[in-house]
């Protein structure tokens, strides 16, 4: 066994063939009687002999005999090396590989302390492996981390065939992070059923070309390797009546989640909140998967809210979660509170609350400074009494519009000719006309005035005009009609009738045209 005796210093590393040296700046062994009782294999003669030796490179610092360490607190420490066992030739041929990626010699020391493997492995086993695990896209500084943490990957026969399936089977796709996470993070022993697990997926419906998707947006660790296929299979299954494919694919991370501590409870309260309608749950989760990222506690706290505060019951909750899920993501205090507070400021009750969110549920979602309160401001600037049913409306009507947008269309209708009055009068009858598209609007406008020669002003009649499609509607049936009867024909009629009687008269129009 090759003693290795070290004087701890802060930059420098001295070394002969049998010692290295180091220098502490603290002392830890008092005396040399506490060293020889350590470590009773090397004789206190020899460690002041070494003195000697190492003397010059302490810059002539005064020793202190008997406590055996200089006068500025440095001190020796004796130890074996517990790599002795390696042959000095294979022991130096193992510091030097590990050093060519930038593992230190004390760090070599402890792996090949902990890690027998290493010992007994041939070098040209070990270069393969590194090269094998760089052309995954490691590079120096991953393998490092990735060595330190998991030694074993050099020698486990489990990684061999792992590095095949990536590179084969998953085309190389799969990220280089969370490659390091699949290596650094699992015992070599956990990934022999990673292929097979990812194989689950594909065979439970999840398409060969989202595999790589799903497998780079979720915690590989705890999602696959610490888990048995039999546990993969059952989030599976759980989710299988929602759609289980299609929710991995929107939400791979719902994969991470604990089934019984948080899948089951989660997807529990909207169940019973929407009275075991697992088609409207499995609609809710569709839209929004990560609704299920909230605690039941989350979830619930809402739930009080609207039925307390908003006087809501569980079957009107639903319905608006059921077109708004991200209900739940609003904050409570922020959102929710004060702005079922506004509507009933404005005169509405609960079943009033309840069609509003119906129709506008994302006055709930949208910010209040950035858009709700700047279009308060403009409505009320046009016409409309604030703390008013017809306010609740107008406002409602432009949750699905920009800022910027009901802007220019408010400017559109003045320079029209329209007064604040009219474009008041217009929204109540037709309360979307706030969020139609500026440029949508001036196309229809300019096709009324200009090909159908009409007066703009019948637009604060039938409002709705502007509300139809402009080629599939509005322009077709203008041209099938004026040669019937002739250009004064009613708005309202003209677009009012239904598809399957318009084509009726279409076809008469068309017999007509070909008697003549």
């Amino acid at each position: 066994m090759v003693a290795s005796l070290t004087l701890l210093t802060n930059t420098s590393y001295l070394s002969s063939n049998c010692f290295s040296v180091t220098f502490l700046p603290n002392p830890l062994i008092p005396s040399i009687h506490s060293l020889s009782t350590f470590y009773p294999q090397i004789q206190p003669q020899l460690l002041f002999s070494l003195t000697k030796t190492l003397r010059p490179n302490l810059k002539s610092q005064p020793f202190n005999k008997d406590c055996f360490r200089p006068t500025n607190r440095a001190f020796f420490l004796c130890r074996f090396s517990a790599s002795s066992a390696t042959p000095p030739t294979q022991q130096g041929i193992l510091f030097s590989f590990f050093g060519e990626i930038g593992i230190g010699y004390e760090e070599v020391e402890l792996l090949l302390v902990n890690n027998h493997d290493l010992t007994l492995a041939s070098i040209d086993s070990l270069r393969s492996r590194v090269l094998s695990l760089q052309s995954l896209g490691l590079d120096h500084v991953d393998l490092y981390h990735s060595v330190i943490r998991q030694p074993t990957l050099l020698t486990a026969k489990e990684i061999d065939p792992l590095v095949c399936f990536l590179k084969d089977e998953l085309e190389g796709q799969l990220e280089q992070s969370q490659v390091k996470h699949l290596l650094s993070a699992s015992e070599p022993r956990f990934l022999a059923d990673f292929p097979h697990k990812v194989q689950l997926l594909l065979d439970r419906g999840v398409p060969r070309d989202k595999v790589v998707y799903v497998l780079n947006r979720v915690n590989l660790p705890k999602a696959f390797i610490h888990r048995s296929l039999d546990e993969i299979d059952r989030i599976i299954d759980f989710l299988e009546p929602f759609g289980s494919a299609s929710l991995i694919v929107k939400r791979p991370t719902l994969l991470n989640y604990d089934l019984d501590k948080q899948l089951i409870p989660r997807v529990g309260v909207l169940v019973e909140l929407s009275g075991g309608d697992k088609d409207g749950t499995g609609k809710v989760l569709r839209t929004l998967p990560a609704i299920l990222n909230y605690s039941v506690e989350h979830v619930e706290g809402h739930i009080r809210l609207l039925r307390s505060f908003a006087g809501l019951d569980d079957q009107e909750i639903f319905k608006i979660i059921l077109v708004f899920p991200g209900i739940v993501t609003a904050s409570r205090d922020r959102k929710l509170r004060p702005r079922i507070q506004f509507l009933k400021d404005c005169g509405l009750d609960s079943g009033d609350i309840f069609k509003f969110l119906v129709k506008a549920p994302l006055f709930l979602g949208h910010s209040f400074h950035e858009n709700i309160a700047y279009k308060l401001v403009f409505l009320v600037k046009i016409g409309f009494k604030y703390r008013t049913k017809e306010l609740t409306m107008a406002i409602g009507s432009t949750t699905r519009t920009s800022c910027e947008n009901m802007q220019k269309v408010i400017t559109l209708f003045l320079s029209y000719g329209f007064s604040c009055e009219d474009i008041v009068a217009m929204s109540k009858k037709q309360p979307q006309i706030l969020q139609y598209n500026h440029t949508s609007l001036e196309k229809k406008m300019k096709y009324l005035i200009e090909e159908m020669d009409r007066d703009i002003e019948e637009l604060l009649v039938f409002p709705a005009f502007l509300g139809y499609k402009f080629d599939d509607r509005i322009k077709l049936r203008y041209e099938v009609e004026k040669g019937v009867k002739g250009e004064q024909m009613s708005l309202n009629k003209l677009l009012t009738v239904s598809t399957k009687r318009f084509a009726g008269k279409q076809k008469r129009a068309t017999s007509i045209d070909n008697l003549n």
